[in-house]
């Protein structure tokens, strides 16, 4: 029988408070970003994945990820309802804390994942119509994507796939489904008049997702050990590198830095190193967040315009490409010299790593899209997905809330 360490227990616990922050983080972030009219409504899409997700998980969603495999895809019905699920260890999954804490860190990342979609479909779609969307893709594309890459028997991991904290169970997996849900939904009304109405709540927001990615990273070591401490260093490294890559591209482009560019960059970095944080070493994860924030960057201001979709606060241009760099990064930069339970990338020697992280970024990419498509057009057969004309330039706070966050409404 496993022993519960003390320490490894602690550490997690921090940890999981720390991700759960993360999604109020995420919610000043992105509520900055829009209309003042939009800004309860962007708010609430975050706190709603808490709420309806923290039930999910306990209810199903831990047994899909985590249960016993069926077939490579999916967890069994074996810790339904969290039976079973209790302080001692699973050894499958983190032998020196409760199973119970391990489902609660978990818990977080499947909170914060749907979350990461409202970023495309702001200020026009439906609350109610997001509400049961992110529960019909928590169930039908997250949870079988963590059993695959995290779950006893799932095939990306039976593969040898890498993905230390989430590139494509969290950042893949949300970037693409938000791109798909701003085609399906469309465009806002008047694009060209749409600014972001409080940037220091966005920067305020963006400081409290960058504390929040200790835990994230650090934590999914599940333990105080070497390859924690690394993924504390790496991934704040990251984030650094892509400030820093995002800003000289802004100077070259626009001649100036902004504060949103930098909160941009530091977001695109964080997400950039979050597949390898625990297999690549700090010196690696400067490349992986300068390069990460300078494919973003061009995404966003290049890519956006010139296909003209409205990925309304750009949650495709940083977490689904920076998640897909991220996983080619493993393939280049990991080394088993950081983590001996990983493998060697490509500049150690080991092409074939490199063809893996490609096979699951191309699985993800490939079942979220569908996935998501599938679900989007199922719901619109029953309710409306997107706000009326006369609800968007009244703005959604007022349209689906009936509240004002200011105490008035601009048009």
């Amino acid at each position: 029988m496993n022993a519960i360490n003390t320490a490894d227990t602690s550490f997690i616990i921090f940890a999981t408070a720390l991700v759960m922050l993360m999604t109020p983080g995420l919610a000043l972030f992105y509520g900055g970003m829009v209309r003042r009219k939009n800004v309860l409504s962007t708010t609430v899409h975050s706190y709603a994945a808490m709420v309806i997700i923290s039930l999910q998980w306990v209810l199903i969603g831990y047994t899909l990820c985590f249960g016993k495999d069926i077939a490579g895809f999916i967890g069994d019905f074996q810790f339904i309802g969290l039976q079973g699920v209790g302080f001692l260890p699973n050894p499958d999954y983190a032998a020196t804390i409760p199973q119970s804490l391990f489902m609660l860190f978990q818990l977080m990342f499947a909170i914060i994942t749907p979350a990461l979609i409202s970023g495309a479909i702001a200020e026009r779609m439906k609350f109610i119509a997001f509400a049961v969307f992110i529960l019909f893709w928590s169930l039908i594309v997250y949870d079988p994507i963590a059993h695959w890459v995290w779950g006893t028997g799932g095939w990306l991991k039976n593969l040898g796939a890498l993905d230390f904290a989430g590139g494509n169970v969290v950042h893949i997996s949300s970037g693409v489904s938000a791109l798909v849900a701003a085609l399906v939904i469309g465009k806002r009304k008047k694009m060209k008049s749409i600014t972001p109405h409080n940037i220091p709540m966005t920067l305020l927001g963006a400081g409290i997702l960058w504390f929040g990615w200790f835990g994230f990273n650090a934590g999914s070591a599940l333990a105080i050990n070497g390859v924690a401490l690394n993924a504390f260093i790496t991934t704040n490294t990251s984030a650094a590198a892509g400030a820093i890559a995002w800003s000289i591209c802004e100077l070259v482009v626009r001649k100036k830095v902004t504060s949103l560019g930098i909160a941009s960059g530091i977001i695109v970095g964080l997400v950039a190193i979050t597949p390898g944080a625990g297999f690549v070493s700090p010196l690696s994860s400067i490349l992986i967040g300068g390069i990460g924030g300078t494919i973003c960057f061009f995404c966003v201001t290049v890519v956006k315009q010139k296909f003209g979709y409205d990925d309304a606060l750009d949650a495709f241009g940083c977490h689904g490409v920076g998640g897909i760099w991220g996983g080619i990064a493993v393939g280049i930069f990991a080394s088993e010299g950081i983590n001996p339970a990983g493998a060697n990338g490509l500049i150690y020697g080991n092409i074939k790593l490199l063809g893996i992280q490609l096979i699951a970024i191309v699985a993800t990419i490939a079942y979220s899209a569908i996935m998501t498509f599938i679900i989007l057009k199922v719901i619109g057969k029953f309710m409306s997905l997107r706000a009326t004309s006369d609800e968007e330039m009244d703005g959604l706070d007022v349209s689906e809330h009936s509240e004002e966050a200011y105490g008035s409404i601009d048009i």
